[in-house]
């Protein structure tokens, strides 16, 4: 028998460890397939964004991952543990934050803070300084002692992230996290996600905001009709729709041709030198793909089988 030698034992033991597994999973409602065999693995650490449609499959993946449906077949892991088999223990691994802020509008945001503490098992001087803590990190101090009905909405979500956090988990599951934000109150949301990850905290993201997913996610999914029509990093997915493209523009800046480039010096040159001479007064940029390109090149149009009740 061959030794593997000491510089692969090291590799091998250097790889992070699986965080979620899908592993053919399979869900239908009534006679429409909705997840048709996903396969899917999230390192530990790692912000992993699903992407699809509405009707694509997301919220019932998250549902299934959550333990809030069973699949018809396959199994979801968290930490190594069946979310179908042993639900409550595969519960205490991760946190879940919804598209709606799940939140009591009469307590203020301590006191919203300090309830979940109690009712996670804290006592109430640890639930005091739990609650104190978060605020904190997500920046919510300033109003600590505000009743949550008078806060704005980027601070309702911060407040519903703070939440969930208050058990410490390995695996945070953010369920289109950003809806209905303003820019501002969703960049600063993704600073604080940006955070968690760096901490080693598995985030496993959906979102419908193609440049959210671009902006946070180490790796993305793109599902369509419950099937994976891509995966990979950001830049990964861009360059399997193709190379970038100069684009001439008239004088009213709209795009009378796209010609495709390498992005080099030397190409785009060649490039130049074959527009037309009517163009030769007209401004030029050069455009990369962008997750656009690869959404509406890798998934199909129409709809899809997921039903609404599933929230999407």
């Amino acid at each position: 028998m061959t030794s593997a030698g000491p510089g692969a034992e090291a590799t091998a033991s250097a790889a992070p460890a699986t965080a979620i597994e899908f592993s053919g999973v399979r869900k239908g409602f009534g006679k429409n397939p909705v997840l048709q065999g996903l396969d899917l693995q999230i390192s530990q650490g790692e912000v992993f964004a699903l992407l699809g449609a509405n009707g694509a499959g997301k919220t019932t993946s998250i549902n299934i991952l959550t333990t809030l449906i069973r699949p018809d077949s396959g199994t979801v892991l968290v930490g190594g543990i069946d979310v179908a088999d042993e639900p409550n223990e595969a519960k205490r691994r991760f946190a879940v934050t919804g598209q709606s802020a799940a939140v009591d509008e009469y307590l203020s945001t301590r006191e919203n803070l300090i309830l979940l503490a109690r009712l996670s098992g804290l006592s109430r001087r640890e639930a005091k300084v739990r609650a104190s803590r978060l605020a904190e990190r997500l920046s919510l101090t300033s109003f600590i002692d505000t009743r949550v009905a008078a806060l704005s909405g980027g601070m309702r979500r911060r407040l519903d992230l703070a939440l969930s956090l208050v058990v410490q988990v390995d695996v945070l599951i953010l369920d289109e996290p950003t809806t209905g934000l303003d820019t501002r109150s969703r960049r600063e949301l993704w600073d604080e996600v940006k955070e968690l990850a760096k901490g080693g905290t598995t985030v496993f993201l959906t979102t419908q905001y193609l440049e959210e997913a671009d902006a946070l996610a180490d790796r993305i999914g793109l599902l369509d009709r419950g099937r994976l029509a891509g995966l990979g990093t950001p830049t990964e997915l861009k360059a399997k729709v193709g190379q970038g493209m100069v684009a001439v523009h008239d004088n009213r800046g709209t795009t009378v041709s796209q010609l495709p480039t390498t992005g080099t010096v030397r190409d785009i040159s060649s490039v130049l030198a074959t527009i037309e001479p009517e163009f030769a007064e007209s401004s030029v940029s050069l455009r990369h793909p962008s997750l656009d390109d690869v959404f509406l090149s890798l998934t199909a149009p129409g709809p899809s089988a997921e039903p609404s009740q599933t929230g999407e």
